[in-house]
């Protein structure tokens, strides 16, 4: 089966799948800036690899390509340009699963601290400080701890999974999440005002979808309990900024962890920076480093099921495509 490369960064394909050369793969790596010279020599290609950097396609480099027949992105959202080519009957595969595994594993961690106090002492000046802070706003602790989930979709519910060890009372809100999946999940549906209100820890997985965006307000952030946590590894673009400044800046007990922005990073000035209660990352929950490696990984197990005609694990639908990030 002939495959290629299709990336306008070289050196992001090798970083996913590797540098060992591939049995049958185009020996060139094909992007914006070569696709046309190298179209005539690809008629016989049906499944190609990509990961960040997939090309820009016009509908005549598709219509070049006869026997494509199956896309392996290597990283997160297809949603960019995953439409056209399912409109085509051409399939799609998304290591968006990959991705979240870091992301779910990221969450759980900044679950943990925040529930030992940890963000809110940090940046105390000296030990006795931070044993004042303690002492004002005893943390939570990690048994039977009251996490709310928004959204229930593939890092959501790892989210869960990871939590099932420190018996943690899992709340989730998720639209789309059947109320017969939530019990087997072990977890209560609720309203986001109720998950903001009964939580300690309040953690961000909703898609940047237009139903979403700005959806976490003033109203909702204003519910949460002393010494609450929220958590945002999702999307910038869901949280309502300007009501969440406000917020922090009167509500000092309440630690916000964002590795997510809008825009991304926040300009220059923004309180974001400067608030105390603010800890922020440079968007670094998912695949970094040599986790990428997995996402490759991902793409070359589903592509050994697509040679061998078996059901595909991470196969994106058109049907599933409004619901994604």
């Amino acid at each position: 089966m002939k495959t290629a490369f299709f990336c306008n960064q070289p050196d992001t394909i090798r970083r996913v799948y590797g540098e060992e050369p591939w049995e049958d793969m185009y020996p060139v790596i094909l992007g914006e800036d070569n696709l046309a010279e190298h179209l005539p020599r690809l008629k016989e290609v049906e499944a190609v690899f990509s990961t960040w950097g997939f090309p820009r396609l016009t509908s005549g480099q598709i219509d070049a390509l006869p026997r494509w027949k199956i896309l392996f992105y290597g990283a997160g959202s297809v949603k960019a340009f995953a439409q056209p080519l399912l409109e085509r009957g051409i399939r799609v595969v998304s290591a968006a699963h990959a991705n979240g595994v870091f992301v779910a594993e990221y969450t759980l961690a900044q679950i943990l601290l925040a529930q030992k106090g940890y963000f809110r002492t940090v940046r105390g000046a000296d030990g006795a400080q931070k044993r004042r802070i303690l002492a004002q706003i005893p943390p939570f602790g990690n048994f039977d701890a009251r996490v709310g989930l928004i959204g229930a979709g593939h890092i959501g519910r790892m989210v869960i999974g990871l939590l099932a060890h420190h018996r943690a009372k899992v709340m989730v809100c998720d639209p789309f999440l059947p109320e017969v999946d939530a019990r087997a999940l072990g977890v209560e549906k609720a309203s986001l005002e109720d998950l903001f209100s009964q939580c300690e820890v309040v953690s961000n997985h909703a898609p940047n979808i237009p139903e979403t965006v700005g959806m976490l307000t003033y109203d909702l952030f204003s519910r949460l309990q002393e010494g609450a946590t929220f958590i945002n590894t999702g999307r910038g673009a869901t949280v309502n900024e300007p009501d969440m400044i406000r917020f922090l800046s009167e509500r000092r007990d309440v630690c916000a962890l964002l590795d997510v922005t809008w825009p991304e990073p926040p300009a220059a000035g923004s309180p974001f920076y400067t608030l105390p209660n603010v800890f922020l990352t440079p968007h670094i929950a998912g695949s970094i480093g040599r986790e990428v490696r997995l996402m490759g990984e991902l793409c070359r197990e589903e592509f050994a099921r697509y040679q061998k005609g078996e059901p595909l694990c991470y196969e994106v639908t058109l049907d599933q495509l409004p619901r994604l990030a």
